[in-house]
């Protein structure tokens, strides 16, 4: 049986998180160029997600 990897493993969970501190980076500076009423309803959100959904959900 082969050994795990767990440098990879590792360094994937690194990649993902520093990933999601990126895109949180973003949505708060977008959050914070929007006017104050319409940062309650982030449309900016929106659009991530469905790119995250990819074209499986968009057929």
């Amino acid at each position: 049986m082969a050994k795990p990897n767990y440098q990879f493993e590792k360094r994937q969970r690194e990649l993902e998180k520093k990933r999601k501190q990126e895109e949180k980076r973003q949505r708060d500076a977008a959050a914070k160029s929007l006017p104050e009423g319409s940062a309650s309803e982030s449309a900016a959100d929106a659009p991530e997600s469905a790119e995250a959904g990819g074209p499986a959900s968009a057929g």
